[in-house]
């Protein structure tokens, strides 16, 4: 009898698990009373977990009493893969409890679930346990670890991890190369690359994604260029996931031509792919042929919430209202329109095609329990935006009693919204508490929102003195903002002497000699406005006029 159910789980575990059938299957074994053995329950909640249906899982799961290590590895992964990893590392702790020894998947899934809840303490607390149950040697746990460090940016942790390991096995090296790429160390995930190869380790698909992952900015195409001829040459171009890498990769380096060469030789593109030549066309400023690829794209597949906010990013810099309330109605047929990342881009698209009421709607409409630091920062700002101050520091402070931690963009935000509404007190708490209580160093976007705030409101010679003590790679925005300042305060001494530390022996910003010569011509200084103005002529250089459009 034993063996009969046995060869039919078995049988089962190669059929589609449907959640009627995995009913039937639960059904019969409580009819045959066998529903209570560790074995069954453990197939059982598996099949539960495909179905997404968490709540029959957990149900079996507790009526099971003598538990497996297998059953409960079935239910902590059964949690975790729907991303409910607080839930995962109650149950692991449950699991401690009971005297059940965890083997080396149970450490996988955990070690994952502490990255992906970006839980540092938790993730070492574990590797702790790992190195005292004898598994810090195991292939599959050193490789969870590799990837789970990697993902927090902890990158010589992993590294660490991957030293102490004798043997690497493809898994691991590409573990390894995937988060040197993932953290920005293009040129280690790289010599990692040659080194495998060196010692007799072939690469595989997974090996030429880690590596195309590090290669994030135009000054990094000859490197993917490289690699794009390596995989012609080993036979990988015919890989649809090495495709897309390449078509990723490509449009990171703004090398649409390329990017686009490559998706055209996809036969079916899935939809990351479509993301990435998406997301490439506006980063690159190709914004009308971002939105004419999605509508291309929406014949054959049908979009998710990542590329529904992709679009919505492009069409707030189209700032064109009709295709973004399209889109918004789609979301709301979808179900998607709940979903935090597509909420935070509707906030943005519609505030900045100038709906600020219908942002704070789209806002106020999702439940608390969605919001994260994102949805808040993009209302923050969008208030901000139209002067709101008051409005936007009732939001950072519902941000605060929530428990969310605000991030750089938050106060980014704060700091423009103070700079719109001349609040030159409240910026400069904001300023300070951002380093003091939050431990965020200041950026140029920091920089440059509060040199506004304090230089629109006469404190030049301050914003001045702030700047200079940066030292002397100041980020031109910085001093374009004083400038800017000075120009509308008349303070041409000031306005000198700025002038001079923005251009001076800096000639990619010689755009902003059109500024200085404005500001000159602007008091009667025409020899030295004829002196920059043929400055700029002999580089060639022409100021791109400004537009101002927002369809209806």
């Amino acid at each position: 009898m034993f063996v009969h159910f046995k060869s039919l789980v078995f049988e089962l575990s190669k059929l589609n698990h449907t959640l009627p059938r995995t009913k039937s299957f639960h059904a019969l074994l409580i009819k045959t009373c066998l529903f209570h053995d560790p074995f069954y329950a453990t197939k059982i909640v598996r099949f539960y977990a495909i179905n997404n249906d968490l709540t029959s899982a957990c149900n079996l799961f507790d009526e099971t009493p003598n538990r497996t290590v297998y059953l409960w590895n079935s239910i902590i992964r059964a949690y975790a893969q729907t991303h409910y990893f607080l839930d995962a590392l109650t149950l692991f702790k449950q699991m401690l409890a009971s005297e059940t020894n965890p083997d080396n998947y149970t450490f996988a899934c955990i070690v994952r679930a502490c990255s992906e809840s970006f839980k540092l303490e938790g993730l070492k607390l574990t590797h702790g346990q790992v190195i005292v149950s004898g598994l810090g040697l195991d292939s599959i746990t050193a490789s969870a670890l590799v990837s789970a460090y990697s993902k927090l940016g902890l990158v010589d942790d992993a590294r660490m991890v991957f030293d102490r390991l004798n043997k690497h096995d493809l898994v691991l090296l590409n573990t390894m190369i995937a988060g040197y790429g993932s953290c920005g160390y293009w040129e280690k995930s790289l010599n990692l690359f040659i080194e495998m190869r060196r010692i007799g380790n072939q690469p595989d698909g997974y090996t030429v994604v880690g590596l195309l992952s590090g290669l994030t900015c135009s000054s990094l195409l000859e490197i993917g260029q490289g690699i794009h001829g390596y995989c012609l040459r080993s036979g990988f171009d015919s890989n649809s996931h090495i495709s897309s890498a390449l078509v990723s990769t490509y449009s990171r380096c703004s090398c649409m031509n390329s990017a686009y060469k490559v998706f055209g030789g996809l036969s079916h593109p899935d939809l990351v792919t479509w993301s990435a030549l998406i997301s490439g066309f506006s980063q690159s400023g190709e914004y009308h042929t971002a939105l004419v690829s999605f509508k291309r794209m929406n014949t054959f597949r049908k979009p998710d919430s990542i590329l529904v906010s992709i679009v919505l990013a492009v069409i707030s810099q189209l700032v064109n209202l009709a295709p973004g309330v399209e889109i918004h109605g789609y979301a709301i047929r979808h179900n998607l329109d709940s979903n935090v990342k597509v909420s935070s881009a509707l906030i943005d698209m519609y505030s900045k095609c100038g709906f600020l009421e219908q942002a704070v709607k789209v806002f106020d409409e999702m439940p608390k329990r969605n919001r994260n630091i994102v949805s808040y920062n993009s209302v923050i700002a969008s208030l901000g935006l139209y002067g709101l101050a008051s409005e936007a520091f009732k939001v950072f402070n519902e941000v605060r009693e929530s428990g969310l931690i605000p991030d750089e963009s938050t106060f980014s935000a704060l700091l423009s919204a103070c700079s719109h509404g001349g609040l030159v007190k409240e910026g400069r708490d904001i300023f300070r508490r951002m380093r003091d209580d939050f431990g965020i160093e200041a950026k140029t976007e920091h920089y440059v929102h509060f040199v506004k705030l304090l230089g629109m409101a006469g404190e030049l010679n301050e914003a001045y003195e702030l700047i200079d003590s940066l030292g002397d790679n100041v980020d031109s925005g910085i001093w374009g903002a004083l400038l800017s300042c000075c120009d509308a305060h008349n303070d041409s001494k000031m306005a000198e002497i700025v002038g001079e530390r923005l251009i001076e022996g800096k000639p990619e910003r010689s755009s902003y000699k059109v500024m200085v010569s404005n500001f000159l011509a602007g008091n009667g200084r025409w020899d030295d406005v004829k002196s920059l103005r043929d400055e700029l002529d002999d580089v060639g250089e022409r100021k791109v006029r400004g537009i101002s459009w927002i369809e209806i």
